[in-house]
């Protein structure tokens, strides 16, 4: 690695304006204009963040949905012009914002990957050596030449993920993307971002998958509301985030109940060390089918006797509307005194979700619901799909697989 910087961020800042009203038209924003009437609010998804990233580094990028994490990735690849402050980059990037950007649905896939790939910057005689590569990487060889209004979503991401990643860039910035497709293709989209590690380019990597951080980066970078709290060891980093977000769950615990604050004694009490997504066979995978089964299953690791501890999880979509939050308690089953290690599982049988992004939260907690032992806050991605005809519901959050009937009442006839 490198000393000398890849990425360069002085005293960067991006400030968005929001209107208090939506503006349906142009004729009624032109009219408000000029009545001085448009009334707009401002913030700050960026606020003074200076940052290095050393060439052939790994730096990773956490905090919670809305702390600027996209945007800072955004102002890197150049999609964003910040409103303060300077950012410098060495190399050419391949930014994973979000995959299938910028394909044409009325195109085929054979057409998107030349277009796709053009304004990345390569020549028609580079895209025609690669192409080959890009098709075998993405296995759509049987849906290459169909336009792209015919693919899954997943499929759209693959080609996408396959483009982007075709040639070693010296920057890739990775949004959240290690989910893409079925598990297969998860393992190989992982493999060449390792791949890419080890021979020497520079990653930008967010991800709430805390998990990852640890194990992939050597630097990482705690982001909340637009401001820096944090840059270091990524083990430490994790830590303190973890740590932050179980002190503002337990604010909010307090303020809904008015009960005094739980006591911090149990805080460490239970560790929530490992948490995998499997399906029902016990294979791990972030990508469901609706329909599926699938097992949440939580590695504990208890500091002395735990009595009957409660074990919980969230699920939320990617949007941050809250579908659901089993715990073992509301489900009827109290654990006996727990110690030293273990696993904890809760199995979905038929996941009723539909199509879409969503991410797991899960937690430890004491059976008077008054102490947080460990809070892991939509720290799990995963995305369901709809496979072919077998679900029938389209929109919304949930298939309940319902029965329509029909009975007429007769009619009466008319000479």
């Amino acid at each position: 690695m490198s000393a000398a910087p890849a990425i360069q961020l002085d005293h960067v800042a991006v400030r968005y304006r929001v209107p208090h009203e939506k503006v349906a038209t142009l004729k009624e924003y032109a009219i408000r204009l000029l009545r001085g009437q448009l009334r707009y609010h401002s913030f700050f998804a960026l606020d003074n963040v200076s940052l290095d990233v050393r060439q052939g580094e790994v730096f990773g990028v956490i905090g919670p949905n809305g702390a600027g994490k996209s945007t800072l990735l955004k102002v890197v690849a150049r999609v964003l012009r910040p409103t303060a402050g300077r950012v410098r980059v060495s190399g050419r990037i391949a930014p994973l914002l979000e995959l299938g950007a910028g394909f044409d649905n009325e195109l085929t896939g054979r057409e998107n990957i030349y277009l796709n790939a053009a304004i990345m910057g390569f020549t028609r005689i580079q895209i025609d050596a690669f192409f080959p590569r890009i098709v075998d990487f993405s296995g759509l060889h049987d849906f290459i030449d169909g336009p792209l209004r015919t693919y899954s979503s997943g499929m759209v991401a693959r080609l996408g993920f396959a483009v982007a990643t075709v040639e070693r860039p010296d920057i890739l910035i990775v949004d959240e993307i290690l989910g893409v497709g079925d598990a297969a293709f998860q393992a190989k989209s992982y493999d060449r971002i390792k791949q890419f590690k080890q021979e020497g380019a520079t990653i930008l990597l967010v991800t709430h998958n805390l998990q990852h951080i640890p194990e992939m980066c050597t630097r990482a970078m705690w982001l909340d509301h637009g401001k820096v709290m944090g840059v270091g060891n990524p083990a430490e980093i994790v830590a303190q985030y973890r740590e932050h977000t179980i002190q503002q769950e337990e604010a909010r615990r307090v303020q809904r109940s008015g009960e005094p604050a739980p006591i911090s004694l149990g805080a460490n009490l239970i560790r929530i060390q490992h948490v995998r997504l499997t399906d029902a066979a016990g294979a791990p995978t972030t990508t469901f089918a609706t329909g599926d089964t699938l097992r949440v299953e939580m590695d504990y690791l208890t500091e002395g006797q735990v009595d009957s501890p409660v074990f919980g999880l969230a699920i939320h979509r990617a949007d941050g509307v809250h579908v659901t939050g089993p715990n073992s308690k509301f489900g009827g089953e109290v654990f006996p005194t727990l110690e030293g290690t273990g696993t904890v599982t809760y199995t979905i049988p038929a996941l009723p979700l539909l199509e879409g992004s969503y991410q797991f939260s899960v937690a430890a907690i004491n059976f008077e619901d008054t102490v947080i032992y460990d809070y892991h806050d939509q720290a799990y991605p995963f995305r369901v799909i709809n496979r072919g005809e077998s679900v029938r519901e389209k929109f919304g959050l949930l298939a309940f697989g319902g029965a329509w009937e029909l009975r007429q009442s007769g009619m009466d006839s008319h000479e």
